[in-house]
């Protein structure tokens, strides 16, 4: 909500040097998000007045059209002299009233004026679009012409009120009332403990029979409707200057008189209305629930298709209006049309006003379903003062008729579905036990007045909810009005007592030595949120049964693409190194450890918890049961080169068995034996994908799987070639591996290393030599690499040979050459055995 200083002082009566910097600060105080302190006209320096287009000359010759003007500046440039100005806009006439600026002026943005020379002829200022004096466009992109009336040198910096301080708030759903000047100043009175002039305090006659005919047929949806009727506006009435200027600093563009009166009332008293023209009427306002499937055009010129849970407004041809988001083509308010045979002005003369209170959620998912976010509609589904919707209407139909020249007809309609006052039952005491501090009663009583509640009891409050705060529903919405008006700041700092001994807990603990494991093997961090759109699995290539698929699903997504939990960490992985690759970052190496979400076989029902005592042990044990299932997972993912290529060597590209590599990092910072097989699995390209076991309960368990991704995923997802993942469960890792992690034992005894090499066929994996020769080798094996792997005419067609260093090792002795001989033997023998391995060179 942009607010303009100047706007908000005819509400409050502010101390006369009072900036917009101090006013923000007493607003923060008071709890409200003032982002910023927009300084218009900031450098602006005059002269600059109106002036009289009093000749034009088209200068040829050039590239683009150019007029040589001569203008009346009355005694403005000193001497009363006409003015001659060089100007290329084509949108204003000989005889209209311009915006000129003088030589010596400056304009915003440290633009000097001064007299030049230019196509030829001498410029002595410049003639003024909104956009060069900072006042935005008015969607023509050309010059300001002014009404006629305004006298020529008048100074233009005070009638186009260019000098203001706007206060930007970021206004949070539940104070939807500060989305108008009569909420905010409401506020700034309050801070300031200065009186409000309530602006929606105004004169409304009484409802009769004789106003236009309204039908609700769904009270549930529009509980207030008041309809209002203004006859014999003149078609070509404009926007004054004062009221179009408030609009822009306020952030909209102005239209035509009629909208930017509805427009001006929203922004003054936050309620939205609509104008409708009354000639395109036909019979009786309606409002009720679409018929699935209606069509229906809106102003935006949009044909939509309604949805059975749309509340519309109808007349007797259907559809006029989409309640509280967007009104319709067929009676919008039609512009001023002159005929040029007849000079004859047409346009809309008669118009019905519209001020009505909509269901919040009814308006909210409307203008969710159609994608079409309107003031209105951020207005209602925030909550309206219900009460304000006459007061809005007169205060409308009160300016058509000063503007427009109309005249109010005696019928007024308004129709209001029974309702009683809301009222909170609350312990006087309650904020001083919410905030830790001792307010007393008269204090809560005082701040609970001052945003409009009515008080009565003593120690037990009956407290009588305002009609423009349907946010404060219980008492600890009240307790917060207190405590936030007698100054967050002022609240008590207290430190919570740690309970000693405790520290992390095994699994917080390994969660932040795989962290540091991966940051120092190379990769980077990247936090990814935690939803994805079903779509992306078709990407992956799960199959249609994949546990994956099964998501948990938001009722209130922030995103329709994304509406779901994510079951796996690659999307937003992918998408991480997919833009930064995009963005010339091609060497990357990226991981992350979080949260999955996996849907139960029922999905279940989250129970409120109070907040003013702590859950017993039972309600949350029944909120446990009702979430998915929540596994911490690891995942890295890999694309361009592992290692950079210089003078210390060539280098080489990140591969598969980089991201295999990444999953024994994290095994042995839980102290786990990893088994890594040869596996097939979903975005993995099935010769080259990894699958990870541990052993759970003596069973082997997969735990993840590692490798290069499927060219057709690479693909579908716009990764750089060859990109390479892994992904884990670091629960069923941790668990693995038990409570603590040992600590290796260093021998003082020296190693005793054997080399082999063995010839298998080439569909051999090498992990199932490797656990052979593990196998085999018996216990004084100390550790086992693989460092060659040779295929061509040397060891046969179909064949390959994997050459490994076997260290040996013993803890209570030095091993003799027999020893490790005879253990590398059985190593062999029973690699032999099961992988019809042969010695190479035997």
């Amino acid at each position: 909500m942009r607010v303009p200083l100047s706007w908000l002082r005819e509400y409050v009566d502010l101390p006369a040097g009072e900036t917009g910097r101090d006013v923000q600060a007493k607003l923060v105080d008071a709890g409200l998000e003032v982002e910023r302190v927009e300084q218009l006209g900031a450098g602006l320096k005059g002269p600059l007045v109106v002036g009289q287009v009093l000749t034009i000359e088209e200068l040829e010759g050039f590239r683009k059209p150019i007029r040589f003007c001569t203008v009346d500046v009355g005694r403005a440039n000193g001497t009363g002299e006409p003015q001659e100005i060089v100007c290329g806009a084509r949108n204003f006439s000989v005889g209209d009233k311009v915006v000129v600026v003088l030589p010596g002026a400056v304009l915003p943005g440290d633009f000097a004026i001064a007299s030049r020379k230019t196509y030829g002829k001498t410029s002595h200022g410049m003639i003024c679009s909104g956009e060069e004096l900072g006042m935005g466009d008015d969607g023509t992109h050309g010059i300001i012409v002014l009404p006629p009336e305004h006298e020529v040198g008048t100074d233009a910096i005070e009638l186009l009120q260019l000098i203001d301080e706007v206060l930007d708030i970021a206004v949070t759903p539940d104070r939807g009332y500060c989305l108008s000047m009569r909420g905010v100043a409401r506020e700034t009175a309050t801070a300031y403990g200065l009186p409000l002039r309530d602006p929606a305090l105004l004169d409304v006659p009484a409802p009769n029979s004789y106003g236009y005919l309204v039908k609700i047929d769904d009270p549930a949806g529009c509980d207030r409707f008041t309809a209002r009727t203004v006859t014999g506006l003149d078609p070509e009435a404009k926007s004054p200057i004062w009221l179009t200027r408030r609009l822009q600093k306020a952030g909209m563009r102005s239209i035509s008189l009629a909208v930017d009166i509805t427009n001006y009332v929203m922004l003054e008293l936050g309620q939205p209305l609509h104008a409708y023209d009354r000639s395109r009427l036909d019979g009786a306002i309606g409002v009720r629930r679409a018929e699935q499937g209606e069509k229906f055009t809106t102003l935006d010129g949009v044909k939509r298709t309604l949805d059975a849970e749309d509340l519309v407004i109808t007349d007797n041809s259907g559809p006029i209006g989409l309640a509280g988001v967007m009104g319709g083509a067929n009676t919008e308010i039609a512009e001023s049309v002159t005929d040029p045979e007849t000079g004859i002005v047409s346009g809309t003369t008669d118009v019905v006003v519209e001020a009505a209170h909509f269901d919040a959620l009814t308006i909210s998912r409307s203008a969710r379903r159609h994608k079409l976010a309107s003031e209105a509609s951020k207005r209602f589904e925030r909550g309206v003062d219900p009460q304000a919707a006459s007061a809005a209407a007169q205060r409308t139909v009160d300016l058509l008729v000063l503007l427009a020249g109309g005249t109010a007809e005696a019928g007024v309609t308004e129709l209001t579905a029974p309702g009683a006052p809301r009222t909170i039952a609350m312990r006087a005491d309650h904020p001083d036990r919410v905030a830790g501090m001792d307010y007393g009663r008269e204090t809560v009583v005082r701040r609970l007045q001052e945003v409009g509640c009515d008080v009565y009891g003593q120690d037990e409050l009956v407290v009588t909810v305002p009609s423009w705060r349907p946010d404060l529903a219980e008492p600890n919405d009240l307790a917060e009005e207190v405590i936030r008006l007698e100054g967050y700041g002022n609240l008590p700092s207290t430190l919570p007592k740690l309970p000693s001994g405790r520290g992390l807990t095994a699994r917080q603990q390994l969660h932040r030595r795989v962290g540091r494991a991966l940051a120092g093997a190379g990769y980077v961090e990247a936090l990814s949120y935690p939803f994805v759109g079903e779509g992306v699995f078709d990407q992956l290539q799960l199959p249609a049964h994949d546990a994956a698929r099964q998501v948990v699903k938001l009722v209130n997504p922030l995103s329709d693409e994304e509406p779901a939990l994510r079951t796996t960490l690659l999307p937003g992985l992918l998408g991480a190194l997919r833009r930064n690759d995009s963005r010339g970052s091609h060497d990357l190496a990226l991981f992350e450890t979080g949260s999955v979400f996996r849907a139960g076989p029922q999905p279940g029902v989250a129970v409120r918890l109070p907040v003013d005592r702590r859950p017993t042990a039972e309600e949350i044990a029944t909120l446990n049961a009702a979430l998915p299932a929540q596994p911490r997972y690891a995942a890295v993912v890999l694309a361009g080169a592992r290692e950079q290529a210089g003078w210390w060597g060539k280098g080489r590209p990140a591969d598969w068995a980089d991201a295999v590599q990444a999953a024994r990092s994290l095994a042995a910072e839980a102290g786990v034996e990893l088994v890594v097989r040869q596996g097939q699995y979903g975005p993995w390209h099935p010769g080259r994908c990894a699958e990870l076991l541990v052993t759970l309960d003596g069973v082997e368990t997969v735990i993840g799987h590692a490798g290069e991704l499927h060219p057709r995923v690479v693909k579908a997802m716009g990764l750089p070639a060859r990109t390479s993942a892994m992904e884990l469960d670091l629960d069923r890792l941790a668990a693995a591996g038990g409570e603590a992690v040992e600590a290796p034992r260093i021998s003082t005894f020296p190693v005793a290393t054997q080399d082999v090499a063995l010839i298998v066929d080439a569909s051999v994996p090498a992990a199932d030599v490797e656990t052979a020769l593990r196998k085999g080798a018996g216990e004084l094996l100390e550790s086992l690499r693989l460092f060659d792997v040779f295929t061509g005419e040397q060891v046969g067609e179909g064949k390959k040979s994997l050459a490994y260093a076997l260290r040996f090792r013993a803890a209570d002795r030095t091993l003799t050459a027999e020893e490790s001989t005879a253990a590398r033997d059985a190593a062999v023998a029973l690699a032999g055995e099961r992988t019809g391995a042969v010695l190479r060179g035997a």
